[in-house]
Parts: C-alpha cells; structure tokens; sequence
C-alpha cells in the first residue's frame, strides 16, 4: 500500500495524522460530516449503504478489509459516503467469497481513505463533541486545514434526491403489490420486500396520484440520507397517501412517515451507527438487537396521532410508531441487516400480515 502522509482536521480545529489510502483526490482532500461506526464486521454494506451520502465513516473496529469484498455485498451499485477512515486497513484479504482487496474497492469507487489513525481517540472527540464537518487528504496541512473550516454537515440538506432511482423498476411475483420509495433504498431490504411480494420500486420524487395509478396493497418507505427536515415534498406525499393504503417506513422513511402524523424531528449529538443497539417492543416486552444508522431521530410528545412502539434501551430514543387507525407503521432501525443482526425480520412479516388481514398487530 502506498505510504502517503495525510492529514484529517475536524472543524474545531483537532488534528489527526495518518496516510492516505483508496482514491487519491487531485485536489488532495474530501470533507464531509465525520461519524463514527461500531460494526465488527460488514464493511462493505456500512460503505455502500446510501445512507452515508455527505458523510466521512470513521470505523471504531481497528481491523478492516480482513476478509476482502465481494459485489454480493453491495448495498447500493456505488458507494455515496465521502471516505473512510480506519485505523489498520488489511492488506492481504483471506476469504473464500473476497473478489479482492477493500483498497482496491475504494480506488474503483473512488473513495478516499486515511489510514493508521488513532480511531479511539477521534472517536472520543465525536462522543464528546457531537458528529462534525471536516476534510482529510494528503494536500499541504494548511489546504486541508481550509476544507475543513468551509465544510458542512447534513443540516438542511437534500441527499435524497441524489441516491434516488431516476425510473421504476419491478421485482418479486408474489400476490401482493407494494409500491416502494427509493430515499436511498438498500440491497437487502428490496431483497426481503421482493421475496414477499411483488414490487414496483419508485423514485422519491413519485407523486401520490402516481403511486395510486400503480394499484398498491401497501406501501414502502425505504431508508435514506440527510435531514428529514429538508424534505417537506416527500413529507406531503406521504401525508396524502396516509390511510388510504397500509403504509411500513424504515428509517428515514420512519422519520417521513412520523412527520406526517404530525410529528417533528431532531439531530442526535453523534448518531446511532451500528450493529449492536438495543431495542424494546413496548407492546411485548421483547428486547431485539438492531442494526442502526442515523443521525436524526423523531421528538419526544411530537405526534399529532399513533403511538410509540419501540424504544432504544440505550438512550431512550423513539426507535418505531405504529397508528392502528392509519394502517401504518414504521421503525427507526434497519430490521433488514446487512449487516446486523436479523433478530427485528419479523417486521417484513408483520407487515405482510397488515396487508392481508387490514389490521395492525399490537396497535
């Protein structure tokens, strides 16, 4: 691998030394939001989930790429993250499924990485100080210095129409049709969608009236990048199709739909990006462990109607809301994985249920 110095700087001016790694920018930096990710392992779903659009992911695992890459593990056809940075990069991959190294992933796709930085401490500063604009490369320290006083993070900001699918496509035969947003949407969740039904996969900017000249039993909002609050368009969209077809929202999409219902949203000081979250189902008791990545959240006593019906056991945050009346609801979390646990599928069935019955279980 190649030993380039490079430099990252945060907004409030901390400084973190390492060398550069993946696509080298000719203008010697990148800059976006830096968060921070606790995953083990799945990588390469954390890199390509569109999610990341604007964002620098800062991984705390010290050790990755061990086991390579491989296209089955894309989560979206590229990568919309910023870069990457990690704290050992491996260079030899030892994996049956590796088609090759996570360093040559990254130059195809050109992303930037910084190598051999403290992650503990970046982490901490994070923790402390909440997810922050800043640049990295490997320009004069002065240049980088400059990028990272003029970036900015994901307030205010429409990513969404960046990821999105500019035209429908279809997948899945099975009896019922969903009509599904694409905010971002990930591999493994059109994947779990498309082995239950059949599914039209729609761009966000689909109009009501056009999601109901299709003919759908439910309807799916998928995850996706940036600010709810940034998406008026699409929060209204959702508002005007709200009790007329069952409706299940996963992340963003949870956000959109909890807005909807009258509700507001909020900036978490670090975000939740991980794999290891617990969460309650206030309806059961049940305590699931969840995938997560997000960096907003929707407030507390902010719902015109619907009800909470799962809490993060970390930190209190609202993690899922379900409206009987509305026929719909939606988690925070990604009960597809990829990666994660799988404990929360239930959810794809849940939904399923919904559509076949027209009731809402535990609501």
């Amino acid at each position: 691998m190649r030993r380039v110095n490079s430099v990252l700087v945060l907004a409030d001016g901390a400084t973190f030394e390492g060398h550069a790694a993946g696509h080298l920018p000719e203008e010697g930096y990148t800059s976006g939001e830096f968060v921070f990710n606790t995953a083990l392992s799945g990588y390469q779903e954390v890199i390509t989930d569109p999610s990341y659009a604007g964002q620098v992911i800062a991984f705390t695992y010290p050790h990755i790429g061990n086991y390579g890459v491989t296209p089955l593990d894309d989560e979206a056809p590229r990568p919309w993250c910023r870069g990457v940075v990690v704290r050992d990069l491996s260079e030899l991959p030892s994996n049956w499924r590796s088609a090759g190294p996570l360093d040559e992933f990254l130059r195809q796709h050109r992303i930037p990485a910084l190598v051999g930085v403290d992650t503990r401490r970046l982490t901490r500063h994070l923790r402390s100080h909440g997810a922050l604009p800043g640049a990295f490369g490997h320009a004069d320290p002065t240049i980088v210095s400059a990028a990272a006083r003029r970036a900015v993070g994901t307030d205010g900001t429409d990513y969404v129409t960046m990821v999105s699918t500019d035209r429908a496509y279809a997948l899945g035969d099975g009896d019922l049709h969903v009509v599904a947003f694409d905010y971002g949407i990930k591999t493994t969740m059109v994947q779990q969608l498309a082995r239950r039904f059949r599914l039209t996969v729609v761009p966000s900017s689909t109009s009501a009236d056009e999601v109901r000249e299709l003919r759908p039993d439910g309807v799916f909002l998928s995850n996706g990048p940036g600010d709810p609050a940034a998406l008026g368009a699409n929060v209204a969209v959702v508002g005007d199709l709200l009790g007329t077809v069952p409706i299940f929202g996963i992340c963003l999409g949870h956000q959109l739909m909890c807005m909807a219902l009258g509700g507001s949203t909020f900036k978490l000081p670090f975000g939740h990006h991980g794999s290891n979250h617990p969460v309650q189902d206030l309806a059961t008791g049940r305590i699931e462990i969840t995938a997560q990545n997000h960096n907003y959240a929707v407030a507390p006593g902010s719902l015109s109607r619907g009800v909470v019906s799962h809490v993060n056991l970390n930190d209190g945050v609202i993690e899922g809301v379900a409206s009987g009346s509305d026929r719909c609801f939606s988690v925070q979390y990604h009960p597809e994985a990829g990666p994660g646990p799988h404990d929360a599928r239930y959810l794809f069935e849940r939904f399923e249920s919904l559509l076949r019955t027209g009731t809402l279980e535990s609501v």
